[in-house]
């Protein structure tokens, strides 16, 4: 099931790494892309690699990398990847082409170092990249799909406003792109004013009606608000509970559909959503 929660991990601060694993997000991004300065590239990589080899304990949250585009990002696996990374966010990807040669590369490392599988994460970025969507969302490895949206909004032109309706499009296409490709939800675009909680909140909530099941965070303040927005409620579980129940019985007398405790109609589509929600 998608993460509630990815928080973005500097590739080049030490002690950040250090405390990233107990920050409570479901997963970690280790940035070796824009956060790390062309000049520290190496000495990220390092960084990185030192950090990983460190790990005794692999159970806590997932951890990806997120690359550079290109031959660099290629430099940037044969540095760091190594047992104990989930995955590669892939920035500014466009080409699904660029995928495949990322695909062989993988096999090689994951053979090389005994590896388990590593998933992939397209960055869409760009508008190419947001109609490229689904091409992207059906290249090797894929397993979710993401929006970088302030490098999207530059290169659209756009100035979003506080509810980012300007991106309302782009949004959803990755929604539809995901779903159609048959993976995981999308999780959200990162919001970059870690200060304002309750904005973050009221853009969680919104967000997730949209179709997005989790939201990446650039500050630890934001993950518990995160979380809390994309744990399903108590309610909503044992609603989705009772849809199946009440489903499998109607199929069982050769009803295709029933009603639920509120009256209303329960048919494949409502029965849908409730096994996505449980996962």
């Amino acid at each position: 099931m998608t993460a509630r929660s990815a928080l973005y991990v500097p590739g080049d601060a030490p002690d950040k790494l250090a405390k990233a694993l107990g920050r409570g997000a479901d997963e970690l991004i280790v940035d070796l892309e824009d956060a790390v300065p062309q000049s520290g590239k190496e000495a990220a990589r390092a960084t990185v690699a030192s950090w990983l080899a460190s790990r005794d304990d692999l159970s806590g949250p997932a951890v990806w990398i997120r690359i550079n585009p290109g031959e660099q990002g290629h430099d940037d696996l044969r540095a760091v990847v190594a047992p104990g990374v989930a995955g590669v966010c892939v920035a500014k990807a466009e080409e699904p082409d660029d995928l495949v040669a990322l695909d062989a590369l993988l096999a090689s490392l994951e053979g090389e170092r005994s590896v388990a599988p590593l998933g992939v994460v397209p960055l869409l970025e760009s508008g190419e990249a947001v109609f490229r969507a689904r091409d992207l969302a059906r290249a090797p490895r894929v397993t979710r799909l993401q929006l970088g949206e302030a490098d999207l909004a530059a290169d659209l032109g756009i100035e979003p406003g506080p509810e980012g309706v300007e991106l309302l499009w782009c949004r959803s296409q990755v929604v539809a792109a995901s779903a159609a490709a048959g993976i995981a939800a999308p999780i959200a675009p990162v919001s970059v004013n870690f200060r304002d909680l309750d904005g973050l909140r009221e853009s969680s909530e919104a967000l997730r009606r949209l179709g997005f099941w989790g939201r990446a965070c650039i500050h630890p303040a934001q993950v518990a608000v995160v979380n809390e927005v994309f744990t399903h409620s108590a309610e909503a579980v044992a609603k989705a509970k009772d849809v199946l129940a009440r489903y499998a019985v109607a199929l069982a007398s050769g009803s295709g559909v029933c009603v639920d405790a509120e009256g209303r109609l329960i048919d494949e589509a409502v029965v849908r959503s409730a096994r996505r929600l449980l996962g």
